[in-house]
C-alpha cells in the first residue's frame, strides 16, 4: 500500500504484480471498513431512539453486515422487462468502481497511497463526478418513472454541490499553493491551530481573518459532502416517502448492494477528504516531537468522527424539500464560498500563505 515502487528498481511486469497486489489489499481494507461502518451507522442511529440495533448475528451484532451483504449477494437477480439490460447492469458497476478509483490517490499515513500525483485535488474531482453517471444511467435504463425522477434529482443535486465543493477547495489550494494531497497535509503539520479549519496563530494577521473564512468554508464543506453523498437531510434522490427509494429501486441482489456499497465508499472518501484538507491529515492535534500512536491512526480516527457525525445529522435532522436543496446550493453555498475565494486569494497576496 505504501508508494515505494520506482520503476528503476523493478521490471515492468514485478512493477505491475506488487501495484496489483497494493491496489488489492486496499480495496480489502476498504471493503472491511465499508461493513464496519455499515454497523457503526445502524447502532448510532438505534442509541439516538434508543433502540439496541443489530444484536443477533454474532457478539453484539458484529457480524450483521456480513450477513445482510450475503443475502444480498445469493439474492436471485430480477431484471424487469422493457429495461436496458447492458445498461442496467452497467450503472452500479460503473457507481462502485468509481467510489474506488477516487481513493487511488488519498494518501492515509507518510508514503501511503497508491499514487502520489500531483494532480491530487483534481483527480478526485474529476472522478467523482463521474460517478454520478451510474446513478443517471441506472435511474434511466430502469424504464420507470420513479428511478428516472431520482435519477433526474441526483443530477442536479450532486453538479450543484460539486460546483461548491470545487470553489470550497480552492480556498485551501491558495493557501497551500498545491494540489497534491501530501503536501496540502504536510502545510498542516505543528499542532491543531495549523490546520486549515483552525488558523489560531495571532502573531500573525493574516490568521485573525483566515480563522473565521477557514472554519466555515470546513462547515460547508461538511454539509455539501452529505448533498454529494445523497445523506439525510439531503437524500432526494431516494426519497422513501416520495420515490420509493429513486434511481435503485428497480434493483435487487448484488447490483442493489453494488450502489449501497458504493455510497458508503463515497462518504468514506469525503470524510478522508475534509480530513486531509481541513483537519490536518495524519497529524496529531498536538506536536509533542515524539508520537507513539502511527500517524494513519489519526487518520481513521478523524474520519471517524467525521463518519458518527454523518450518523448523527442522519438521525436528527428531517429531510429538506427539493427546492429547498437547490436554493441552499445555489443561493447561499456558491455565493459565500465566491467571496470566501476573494478573501482567502486577498489575503495570500498581501501576508503570504498565512503561516506564522
Amino acid at each position: 500500500m505504501a508508494n515505494l515502487i520506482l520503476s528503476s528498481e523493478f521490471s515492468p511486469l514485478m512493477w505491475f504484480l506488487i501495484k496489483f497486489a497494493q491496489v488489492g489489499l486496499f480495496v480489502g481494507v476498504l471493503s472491511i471498513l465499508v461493513a464496519a461502518l455499515v454497523l457503526a451507522d445502524r447502532k448510532i442511529w438505534a442509541a439516538v431512539h434508543m433502540r439496541r440495533g443489530p444484536n443477533v448475528v454474532g457478539a453484539f451484532g458484529l457480524l450483521q453486515t456480513i450477513a445482510d451483504a450475503l443475502k444480498f449477494f445469493f439474492k436471485e437477480l430480477v431484471i424487469p422487462a422493457g429495461t436496458d439490460k447492458i445498461l442496467f447492469i452497467a450503472a452500479p458497476i460503473i457507481a462502485l468502481v468509481m467510489a474506488f478509483l477516487a481513493w487511488a490517490v488519498v494518501p492515509v499515513a507518510p508514503g501511503w497511497v497508491i499514487s502520489d500525483i500531483n494532480i491530487g485535488v483534481l483527480y478526485v474531482l474529476a472522478i467523482s463526478s463521474l460517478g454520478v453517471y451510474g446513478i443517471i444511467i441506472g435511474g434511466w435504463a430502469s424504464n420507470s418513472k420513479y428511478p428516472f425522477m431520482g435519477a433526474l434529482r441526483s443530477a442536479a443535486q450532486m453538479i450543484s454541490y460539486e460546483v461548491s465543493i470545487g470553489f470550497i477547495i480552492l480556498t485551501v489550494i491558495f493557501l497551500t499553493g498545491s494540489m497534491n494531497l501530501t503536501e496540502i497535509v504536510a502545510a498542516q503539520e505543528g499542532g491543531f491551530w495549523n490546520w486549515h479549519m483552525f488558523y489560531l496563530n495571532f502573531e500573525n494577521p493574516a490568521h485573525l481573518v483566515l480563522f473565521p473564512v477557514m472554519f466555515y468554508m470546513g462547515v460547508l464543506f461538511f454539509i455539501s459532502a452529505l448533498a454529494e453523498t445523497n445523506r439525510p437531510p439531503f437524500d432526494l434522490p431516494e426519497a422513501e416517502s416520495e420515490l420509493v427509494a429513486g434511481y435503485q429501486v428497480e434493483y435487487s441482489s448484488t447490483p442493489f448492494l453494488m450502489y449501497f456499497f458504493g455510497e458508503y465508499v463515497n462518504i468514506m472518501l469525503l470524510s478522508g477528504m475534509m480530513t486531509i484538507l481541513f483537519l490536518g491529515g495524519w497529524y496529531a492535534p498536538i506536536d509533542i516531537g515524539v508520537q507513539f500512536i502511527p500517524p494513519f491512526f489519526w487518520f481513521f480516527a478523524k474520519c471517524a468522527f467525521l463518519f458518527f457525525l454523518f450518523a448523527m445529522v442522519k438521525a436528527i435532522v428531517p429531510r429538506y424539500r427539493y427546492d429547498q436543496l437547490m436554493r441552499l446550493g445555489w443561493k447561499v453555498f456558491l455565493p459565500t464560498a465566491l467571496i470566501a475565494i476573494m478573501i482567502v486569494a486577498t489575503v495570500v497576496t498581501f501576508f503570504g500563505t498565512g503561516a506564522a
